[in-house]
């Protein structure tokens, strides 16, 4: 029988692997489009460390993974598709959450205050809400993370995902994320094959120590699929609260990883 990670420790090796990122991406270089960063990790890690030490606990079967943070999720709250009132009101996550050492007048950082909705992290949220009842049913097989922990405005103030920034400064990007993700994968007691999304038509097995392989360059968002298109629910009805595979910042990049 193969040892299993003590939760603790499990929880306390996650983020000091993001940690270790923060301290790689701290060295990378952007430019033009992007005039601002954020990087929800560094101001609002006392949510962010609350979300992982409670829900990062034990081996997980799957691993929704995101992109990087949106400006009403992850980015006032720390946690990946953090829509406001789901993170306080059922995760229960609450903490200290400052503004960024530089800050966009037309995004600001209200924190849990904030009153915008992200619409992609309600639908997510919202279906996992209404399927499990509580967040640790959710939480006993599943975890949510973003690849990325950067948002990128550029200097209007409008939201740039990683598919937008320049074809080297996204591959630099790609890089870093990916071989940390798949730190945190050994950490996690990662010993399957990761189900690839359908940018990558055939999952391959991968000897220890291998990195995951980058996003393609030109990845794009696909477009929103038509309401209760492939996402309905009993009946054939669209769940209430819509489904999480409607949003396509998670359809392209709903990764599991057996554990």
């Amino acid at each position: 029988m193969e040892p299993q990670p003590c939760l603790r420790s499990l929880a306390e090796g996650f983020l000091a692997e993001e940690l270790r990122l923060n301290n790689e991406l701290s060295q990378l270089q952007f430019s033009e489009p992007v005039g601002i960063i954020y990087n929800p990790l560094e101001y609002a890690w006392e949510p962010h460390h609350s979300y992982v030490t409670r829900y990062c606990r034990g081996p997980k079967e799957v691993l929704f993974l995101g992109m990087n943070p949106g400006p009403f999720g992850m980015a006032q709250t720390g946690v990946p598709f953090g829509e406001v009132n789901v993170v306080r009101d059922w995760l229960g996550i609450g903490g200290t959450v400052s503004t960024p050492a530089q800050e966009h007048p037309k995004r600001p950082v209200l924190g849990l205050e904030c009153p915008q909705s992200e619409v992609s992290g309600a639908r997510f949220w919202g279906f996992f809400q209404n399927l499990c009842g509580q967040p640790e049913v959710f939480f006993r097989h599943c975890f949510v993370h973003n690849l990325c922990p950067l948002l990128f405005l550029d200097p209007n103030g409008r939201n740039l995902t990683p598919a937008e920034l320049p074809a080297k400064q996204r591959e630099q990007l790609l890089r870093v994320c990916d071989a940390a993700l798949f730190r945190q994968g050994l950490r996690a007691g990662g010993r399957g094959r990761p189900g690839l999304g359908p940018n990558n038509k055939h999952p391959r097995d991968r000897a220890p120590g291998t990195p995951l392989p980058p996003l393609p360059s030109r990845w794009k968002p696909p477009e929103r699929p038509r309401p209760g298109a492939g996402c309905t629910g009993e009946g054939g009805r669209e769940p209430r609260g819509g489904s999480p595979l409607c949003s396509p910042a998670l359809l392209t990049l709903q990764i599991p990883l057996f554990f």
